[in-house]
C-alpha cells in the first residue's frame, strides 16, 4: 500500500471557497485507478483564533508503486491544475509518497 500525502496551506480569505471544493475534488482522485480511500486532516481549530492560514493534509491510499505511477503519469497534471485554475496562488501544496512497511492494529486484551 502507498500513502500519497497532500499537505495544503490555504489563504484564510479563500479558505471557506477552498473547502467547499475539495470535498468534490477528492471524490473525484478516488474514481481514479487504484486510489482505494482518502482523509481530510485538519489542525485549523488549533489555528482559528489567531487567524492563521488553515492547514490541510489529504491522505490517499493507494493499492500499489505502480497505481501511483500511472496516476503521475496520466492523471496529476490535470488534477493539480484544476485547483490552480480555480484559486490561483491563494494557496500551497506539498506532496511525498509514503510506503506502508508494516500495519498495525489494537488487539483487544482478553479479560481472565
Amino acid at each position: 500500500m502507498i500513502i500519497y500525502e497532500v499537505n495544503l496551506t490555504v489563504k484564510h480569505k479563500i479558505a471557506d471557497d477552498y473547502a467547499a471544493w475539495l470535498p468534490g475534488h477528492i471524490r473525484e482522485m478516488l474514481q481514479l485507478p487504484g486510489f482505494e480511500s482518502a482523509e481530510w486532516l485538519s489542525d485549523e481549530d488549533f489555528h482559528e483564533e489567531s487567524g492563521a492560514d488553515p492547514r490541510w493534509t489529504i491522505l490517499y491510499r493507494l493499492g500499489s508503486h505502480d497505481d501511483f505511477i500511472r496516476y503521475a503519469e496520466n492523471d496529476a497534471e490535470r488534477m493539480r491544475a484544476e485547483g490552480i485554475d480555480r484559486f490561483g496562488r491563494n494557496f500551497e501544496a506539498t506532496r511525498r509518497i509514503l510506503r506502508v512497511r508494516e500495519a498495525f492494529e489494537r488487539v483487544p486484551r482478553r479479560e481472565p
